[in-house]
């Protein structure tokens, strides 16, 4: 089933979407916030790097462990109660955090902010594409994917103003999170029912009928957390300074951001599926460019470019799932969606920092061309069988 036809004719939402895209946005700031907050605060303490990168990875563990029960508890407890409660558990858990100073305690406590808050996000992904129309799908997924990756990086940002000590900056995440639920809380009533959808209704289910989708989200989060753990460690073996180096990230990340809603806007010309082969094919051409441009000035605008494609493929994913799925086999895809961002963020960077001290620097654009290549031609041979 999808919901196409149910959104196709009638008149665009705005204020729904308007409030469940700042509920994701408000989350974002959380998220993006906590990593580099209690990195600092473990540095400061002497903690060693290699536990402080275990601590770290504690979240999007979180996130793994709980997308295969996110179908099942939107069922019992229903989609909106669900959120309310994950927001305050996770503000919850956040406290504690804050009042725990200990890497052994956060452990834990790390897992547990990620189980809590990855059905917020699921839950709220999927009400914006339940009640997104077909007509408008293309840019509202793209405006919704940009206005996200600014949210993560509002919460760095908003670091340098409240700092890294006490109780200021978990406040800002506490706050966040309470906002979260407060907004849902507010749009609950607008919101779609999520009914059963047989086979789909699992991540299982969803799997078996959706897999190039998933794979498709995994390709695009073990490149993006890849590139910007690593890339640090090629520019370094390249003798670039390190203010070059951030610059760069910065560029790759805001690609990242702002091309998205002309990637959506081309889904809806083009299709989504074949939006997605040309972001694969652009992240590919991107790693092929890399070594040749790295010292160049053209860096600059394929950086840009490149951050755009490889983060386009999880946009098109989004905007193909809407297309396809509706009802509970939508929160079961998103669930799904979830679990293989978390999957690809904790496999990418290993595999690729393996693949750079067997060979050298080079293995970093050789190990994200083989994902983004790997997609492209699952692609290709999808669009054969059809």
């Amino acid at each position: 089933m999808t919901t196409d036809s149910a959104t196709s004719g009638r008149e665009v939402p705005w204020e729904a979407m308007a409030g469940v895209i700042a509920t994701v946005t408000v989350f974002a700031v959380a998220q993006g916030l906590t990593y580099p907050l209690l990195s600092f605060i473990l540095e400061r303490q002497g903690t060693e790097p290699s536990l402080i990168g275990l601590s770290a990875a504690m979240t999007p563990l979180g996130f793994i462990v709980s997308s295969p029960v996110i179908p099942a508890l939107t069922q019992r407890i229903g989609a909106g109660r669900l959120a309310i409660l994950c927001s305050m558990l996770a503000a919850t858990t956040l406290m504690a955090i804050a009042l725990m100073q200990d890497v052994w305690a956060w452990m834990p406590l790390r897992f547990l902010l990620g189980f809590f808050a990855n059905p917020l996000y699921v839950i709220s992904e999927t009400w914006l594409l339940a009640i997104t129309p077909a007509s408008r799908r293309g840019r509202i997924m793209g405006l919704y994917s940009s206005i996200v990756s600014g949210g993560f990086a509002i919460g760095p940002l908003s670091l340098g103003f409240v700092g890294t000590d006490g109780w200021p900056p978990f406040m800002v995440g506490i706050v966040a999170f309470l906002v979260c639920g407060t907004i849902v809380l507010a749009v609950i009533q607008r919101m779609p029912k999520m009914a059963h959808n047989g086979d789909a209704a699992s991540i299982g289910g969803f799997v078996a009928l959706a897999p190039l989708l998933l794979f498709a989200v995994f390709t695009a989060a073990a490149f993006e957390q890849t590139l910007i753990s690593l890339f640090a460690v090629y520019g370094a073996a390249l003798g670039s300074a390190e203010g070059r180096i951030a610059s760069l990230i910065t560029c790759f990340i805001a690609g990242n951001a702002l091309l998205q809603i002309l990637l959506g806007r081309l889904a809806e010309q083009f299709g989504a599926a074949r939006t997605m082969l040309l972001c694969a094919l652009g992240s590919l051409a991107g790693c092929l460019l890399l070594p040749l441009v790295f010292d160049a000035w053209l860096i600059w605008p394929m950086l840009f470019l490149w951050g755009g494609a490889s983060f386009g493929i999880y946009t098109m994913a989004l905007i193909q799932l809407g297309e396809r799925f509706a009802g509970q086999a939508l929160i079961a895809g998103n669930a799904g969606f979830a679990l293989a961002w978390g999957v690809g963020g904790i496999a990418g960077s290993p595999a690729t920092g393996l693949t750079m001290q067997l060979i050298g620097h080079q293995g970093l654009p050789l190990a994200l061309s083989l994902m983004s290549g790997a997609l492209a031609l699952f692609l290709l041979l999808a669009r054969r069988r059809l």
